[in-house]
């Protein structure tokens, strides 16, 4: 129509959605928006922007990275069977394909949790070692400075990742850390998937139901491990490899080779001489993935639409 523009939007959030996914029940750091579709659809309208078709729900940002990872032509979920993604942002992003196929983690709460819903030793998230935001929390205990602090400073994880790599004992224990957490969050994952959990990595929610050791995928193997957004970017990084990346991959490669759940012949698909494969560990450049996945999810769900109605 003239005068008009037609858009047809996708959008992936964090949070507990609404029953009809059109708005925001529970976010851990955001206001409540359960009428968000509804606000956002009248807003668009009063600036003369008409949508292709209403907004059909808001997915997960998590989801919609590993869709992203799938159909873009540089994604790292092309060309395999079985691929792990942790994304690090502002939180931790889980995404999975198996035997060829995206699976909602949503899907597999009742035998493998979350990373925001499992915490370790010192009773904190594995999140806050999986986001760029934890890493600035974690390092903010160890200098007891407050994280508006270091933002007005500028001090992110590439600037602690300089100050470890110059030496300052704080920014060092921060990767020490990170590197220790991050390889016991990927073991998890190799043996969950592989056996089943054993259940030895405890719940933020004490009353979480426990993982059932048993389903479907048993046996498999992860063909690849994706790290992405900005966590990728720091490991992949020249300043990030020694201070975090090098460790944590000879710390996974420990765990790999002295383990008590994998079988001899899943530690040889993971680890050459002792040492994690190169290609088993990749680090995706697809920093679009989420908004990618997001625009191909409301794609597909109008094209779905159609065709039913026709």
């Amino acid at each position: 129509m003239a005068g008009q523009n037609f858009v047809l939007i996708g959008i992936g959030m964090p949070g507990l959605k609404t029953a009809d996914r059109r708005g925001i029940n529970v976010i851990a750091n955001g206001p409540r928006m359960i009428n968000y579709c509804d606000k956002l659809e009248k807003s668009l309208q009063l600036k003369g922007i008409s949508l292709v078709s209403p907004l059909h729900h808001i997915g997960s940002d998590a989801d919609y990275c590993g869709i992203g990872e799938l159909y873009a032509e540089e994604g790292s979920f092309r060309n395999v069977d079985n691929a792990y993604y942790l994304g690090g942002g502002t939180g931790a992003a889980d995404a999975m394909i198996l035997k060829g196929k995206l699976i909602p983690f949503d899907s597999t709460k009742k035998w493998m949790a979350k990373t925001w819903e499992m915490k370790n030793d010192l009773e904190l998230s594995f999140e806050r070692y999986a986001s760029a935001s934890g890493l600035q929390y974690i390092y903010s205990t160890f200098t007891n400075k407050q994280v508006d602090s270091l933002n007005l400073e500028q001090v992110f994880p590439p600037q602690i990742a300089e100050k470890a790599a110059s030496g300052e004992k704080a920014a060092r224990k921060t990767f020490e850390d990170a590197a220790k957490y991050l390889a016991i969050l990927i073991y998890e994952r190799i043996c969950t998937l592989f056996c089943g959990s054993k259940n030895e990595i405890k719940f933020v929610n004490p009353n979480r139901q426990l993982l059932d050791d048993v389903h479907s995928y048993r046996g498999e193997l992860f063909d690849r491990i994706v790290i992405g957004q900005r966590l990728g970017d720091l490991m992949n990084s020249s300043i990030g490899k020694p201070v975090l990346t090098e460790p944590f991959r000879a710390n996974l490669s420990r765990m790999i080779d002295n383990s008590e759940h994998l079988t001899d012949q899943a530690i040889d698909a993971y680890l050459y001489r002792s040492k994690l494969r190169g290609k088993k560990l990749v680090f995706s450049k697809l920093r679009e993935a989420p908004a990618l996945g997001a625009g191909i999810d409301a794609h597909l769900q109008f094209i779905t639409k159609k065709y039913s109605n026709s």
